[in-house]
């Protein structure tokens, strides 16, 4: 985590200055972007460790940047915006992504949830892939895919989604409420348990789309449930 190279995309020299100092202080790098596109070249050139990316951008908006970055690979994103509705927070946490702020903001709060997105997104312990009935989910390869007579079909997941699926074939069969999966695989700050729902019915569709559309099931008023075998 120390020296890692922090891309700040916001368009108020303010705020970027601030942040500036304040990851300088806990050793490490920061480069900025004025707008989206601006951003997204940085981003593809300089390879940052995390992006704090604010949502009203000229041009290009937050959404529409994030979901570049998120064609392109899993860089971790915290997003910054000036809404505090439930709706804004779940549409950037549905494109991928890990995290977000709520404008004004502490700088030291921000810094703070940076450095556990880092924690979580270097931290992982390096595992064998794990096996639940077609499924092959691998922590170390950050890969997902169901099997078929043909081959493997990848599933193409968000960080979020991933860390849901990896998580829960830790122990196949096994009811998780949803209050686990809240605070085992969501951003810091995020305590809409009916993010999990938002989260959990994008894996369905995924898996539904793989040829695996029973393996994840819901219990109602309780949780979810990843079985290890169809039907």
């Amino acid at each position: 985590m120390e020296n890692a190279l922090i891309l700040i995309i916001e368009d108020e020299p303010e705020i970027v200055e601030i942040l500036d100092v304040y990851f300088s202080r806990e050793g490490f790098r920061t480069i900025s972007a004025s707008d989206g596109t601006i951003g997204l070249a940085h981003h593809q050139r300089l390879k940052p460790d995390l992006i704090i990316l604010d949502v009203k951008l000229p041009g290009l908006d937050g959404y529409e940047v994030l979901a570049a970055i998120r064609r392109r690979g899993d860089t971790p994103v915290i997003m910054a915006t000036a809404l505090a509705e439930d709706l804004d927070k779940l549409q950037a946490l549905r494109i991928g992504a890990d995290d977000y702020v709520v404008k004004p903001y502490n700088p030291l709060e921000v810094v703070a949830r940076a450095k556990a997105v880092l924690r979580r997104a270097t931290g992982r312990d390096v595992q064998q892939p794990m096996r639940v009935g077609p499924l092959t989910v691998d922590p170390g390869a950050y890969l997902a895919s169901v099997e078929h007579p043909t081959g493997p079909a990848v599933l193409e997941l968000t960080r979020t989604e991933f860390r849901l699926l990896s998580y829960m074939a830790r122990s196949p069969n096994r009811v998780f409420e949803r209050s686990e999966l809240v605070d085992a695989c969501l951003p810091e700050g995020e305590a809409l348990e009916r993010t999990v729902d938002s989260h959990m019915s994008n894996l369905r569709r995924k898996l539904a789309a793989a040829g695996a559309d029973r393996l994840l099931s819901g219990v109602r008023g309780v949780g979810y449930r990843l079985a290890d075998h169809y039907g």
